[in-house]
């Protein structure tokens, strides 16, 4: 037999190993299917549950909706959900370990704003986008780089329903001549407080009680008689669920009958009429969401909400919670990566169409222009009904005398 010489054998080796490289170069690569994993504590149980359920259930729509469309990035999403118990010391420790424990890839913002002013710091420190309400103006004066509220449930903003109801919708000679103003003793609260005392002042409508409490609050009833005491033609409640509800009962208890109630976050939830009835209507409130507002993503929730909470309705935190994740999602894809600094690059340089508006922009303190909806209850619905070009229903005053 002949034998090969070893140049030949050299050359036929070395085809083989090009023949097999060349193969491997020509194979696609296989997509990266390791599940992203967004973590974080929100106040499933505690003070503010009754709302924090929503903001989970706005969180799974988004997660069921973003999987079904193929993921994020081409990858599927898991979510590590922790319950703080409405402690913000929790939060912070759940925030720290899914970072550092958990390793998890992104976060997602927090709930209440009172964690969230305990959380926004601990989030600068590594660096991670935080996409939610915020912690009020004062954390977002703070210098934070990766904090952004989208929509923000900013406190210090509400004021704009009362001055805008007054100015747009109540002759002014029929406006209310003096204020009660029940703040709990909360940031949440807090935040509200200055800003509705100048609005009124501005307008001269005199503060006659400013009354400041803690919670849980045990008794609503002498907040309640200090106000009818002064004849406070608005009841300017800064209130959660459970005082609101107190408060509202006392009011009745007393037939006492302002002409304008007003309930900063408790009667936003389906929960106000279950509790109170006939007596929860025409009481106004200020929602930075609503899912007929003609911007997208508001008829996927108007969908969802039926699936994944079984009501026909979508609360404001449902869709808020949504709009936090649709904006994160947003910001990822169009920066095209997981790395935190340039998705947070991505949100301060570009223009966002999101449930609660079009066009919608970040400043340097990661806030949208300041803006927010006036809502009234009407029967077991929530309208709108300022601005008017928004307005889905026509705006009740004087508030109607309590029923017997």
């Amino acid at each position: 037999m002949k034998k090969e010489r070893p140049g030949v054998l050299i050359v036929l080796i070395l085809l083989a190993i090009l023949s097999v490289t060349s193969s491997a170069f020509s194979q696609p690569a296989k997509p990266e299917t390791k599940p992203i994993t967004i973590g974080g504590s929100l106040s499933i149980t505690g003070i503010w549950s009754e709302s924090g359920k929503y903001v989970k259930g706005g969180y799974d729509l988004w997660l069921k909706d973003i999987n079904n469309r193929g993921g994020l990035l081409g990858r599927p999403v898991k979510m590590i959900i922790y319950d703080d118990e409405t402690n913000p010391d929790k939060a912070v420790g759940y925030y720290e370990r899914a970072i550092t424990v958990d390793k998890v890839d992104l976060v997602f913002g927090g709930y209440p704003g009172t964690s969230n002013v305990a959380l926004m710091p601990l989030v600068e420190k590594y660096g991670k986008v935080f996409i939610g309400m915020g912690g009020h103006s004062k954390s977002f004066e703070q210098g934070f780089t990766y904090s952004f509220a989208s929509p923000p449930l900013m406190s210090d903003w509400v004021y704009l329903v009362l001055s805008g109801i007054l100015d747009d919708l109540i002759p002014k000679s029929e406006w209310p001549k003096s204020i009660a103003i029940l703040t709990m003793n909360s940031v949440v609260g807090l935040s509200a407080r200055g800003n509705i005392i100048k609005a009124m002042e501005d307008r001269g409508v005199k503060l006659v009680v400013d009354e400041t409490y803690n919670l849980p609050l045990s008794d609503a009833t002498p907040l309640v008689s200090k106000a009818k005491a002064k004849g406070a033609e608005i009841l300017c409640c800064l209130s959660v669920f459970d005082d609101g509800v107190m408060i509202m009962r006392a009011a009745k208890a007393m037939n006492y009958n302002p002409k304008l109630i007003y309930q900063q976050t408790a009667s936003l939830t389906p929960a106000w009429v279950k509790e109170l009835g006939e007596d929860g209507n025409s009481v106004v409130n200020s929602p930075f969401w609503d899912h007929r507002l003609p911007f997208p993503g508001n008829a996927e929730i108007r969908e969802g909400v039926k699936t994944i909470l079984g009501i026909p309705v979508a609360p404001l935190y449902f869709g808020t919670a949504f709009s936090w994740m649709k904006t994160l999602e947003l910001a990822t894809q169009g920066a095209g990566t997981l790395d935190d600094k340039k998705i947070r690059d991505y949100l301060r340089s570009h223009k966002f169409d999101l449930p609660y508006g079009k066009g919608i922009t970040f400043d340097s303190k990661g806030l949208p222009p300041p803006f927010c909806f006036g809502g009234q209850t009407k029967g077991d619905r929530q309208e709108l009904v300022w601005p008017k070009s928004i307005a889905t229903t026509q705006f009740v005053y004087p508030r109607p005398a309590w029923s017997k």
